[in-house]
């Protein structure tokens, strides 16, 4: 568990700092000619993201070059796996929206603590989001305080991710679904912990960088992130892929994970 002992201040300060800094620089880059390629089989990258990954691992690395260190960017050094601090990145979350043109990327970075994430940040610079928290602390956007919605009420229109599971969750919904899908994922649950949306659904395959410090920042806001299964997310693990997450309220999260699992959801 996270050293109860440590109040986590002088990294959420170099954090918050370091991610506008970052965010200056994408924004720089944001709709020039930008050399782009594929890895894996169709997950985009671009000169941006390198670029933003490169500064921020300087810039956080030099602070405590103890701490580990797992981003999307990097070659994943398994040395993070004897750190029990590890900064976890995704320089630019929603790389496809990023070279599209579309505002709907992120930065996103957490400090995780014996697989917890203790510090985070989200910040989606083109919308002026900047979501922020500390364990123990709650979350703000912006500065401000923010909640998840509470109760137990499924609107469609409140609802958004993919297409198979909101199948699922329509028969004991109202309304119709009218969210396009977020290019960001940790923006698309960040908005959960605004309480912009009621929940909020990832398809699986995703990482420990895209949902680490969404993770803490939905918690910190009073709301729940975990598997289908139930179960929370575990980070800086040697697999660092999760399956199906549910990122709503309390209330409305236990009543969604009771429903999806009364029978298989594929």
């Amino acid at each position: 568990m996270p050293d109860a002992e440590t109040d986590w201040s002088r990294e959420a300060a170099l954090l918050a700092e370091t991610v506008r800094e970052a965010a200056v620089l994408a924004i720089g880059l944001f709709g020039t000619n930008l050399q782009t390629w594929t890895k894996g089989v169709s997950s985009p990258v671009s000169e941006a993201d390198i670029a933003v990954n490169d500064f921020l691992e300087q810039r956080l690395r030099s602070f405590r070059p103890d701490y580990g260190w797992l981003s999307e960017e990097s070659l994943d050094d398994l040395g993070r796996l004897e750190k029990s601090r590890v900064w976890v990145v995704d320089p630019i979350d929603g790389t496809r929206a990023y070279i599209n043109g579309q505002h709907d990327w992120s930065i996103s970075v957490a400090l995780v603590n014996e697989g917890l994430p203790v510090v985070a940040c989200v910040f989606a610079p083109m919308t002026d989001e900047f979501f922020f928290a500390r364990r123990g602390a709650g979350a703000t956007m912006n500065a401000d305080p923010i909640a998840a919605t509470k109760g137990t009420g499924l609107d469609l229109s409140r609802i958004t991710g993919p297409k198979s599971i909101l199948e699922r969750i329509s028969p004991i919904a109202e309304g119709t679904n009218s969210h396009p899908r977020i290019g960001s994922l940790a923006l698309r649950l960040c908005r959960v912990a605004d309480g912009y949306l009621d929940v909020a659904v990832a398809g699986g395959n995703s990482r420990d960088w895209d949902n680490a410090a969404a993770d803490l920042i939905v918690h910190e806001a009073g709301g729940t992130l975990t598997e289908l299964s139930g179960e929370p997310l575990r980070y800086n693990r040697c697999n660092v892929t999760h399956g199906v997450l549910i990122a709503a309220g309390a209330e409305r999260h236990q009543r969604l994970i009771q429903a999806l699992n009364s029978k298989p959801v594929f």
